[in-house]
């Protein structure tokens, strides 16, 4: 699925399925919330942070701890989506641009930073 594809498809769900978008800054919100449930897994996986101890259920891990990973960020690329169809973006050309930008920009940054290599 290309990018262009994902924001036709978001669209077609939320005229059909979900009746109207949220409002932006509706959506904005929930971006952060999204952003902040992503951030919880990733903290207590990779960082110092652990899950609360609960005799029913282990912590996630392995398959799991990846599901969870995975629907997290498909949820905040989902409200990403919804923004930028919302504004008007095109995001295929807006990363292409972003990508171009960091190219060139960045472009000997990175080669030649010490904590790099």
């Amino acid at each position: 699925m290309t990018i262009n594809e994902a924001q036709q498809q978001v669209d077609g769900w939320i005229k059909t399925v979900g009746v109207r978008y949220f409002s932006e800054l509706t959506n904005t919100a929930i971006l952060t919330e999204e952003v902040g449930e992503l951030a919880r897994h990733m903290a207590r996986q990779y960082g110092d942070q652990s899950y609360r101890v609960d005799a029913t259920k282990p912590p996630p891990s392995g398959e799991v701890w990846r599901g969870l990973l995975a629907d997290e960020m498909a949820d905040v690329l989902w409200v990403l989506i919804c923004l930028a169809n919302q504004t008007g973006v095109d995001l295929t050309e807006a990363f292409q641009k972003n990508i171009e930008k960091k190219t060139s920009s960045d472009k000997e940054r990175h080669q030649q930073n010490e904590k790099l290599k």
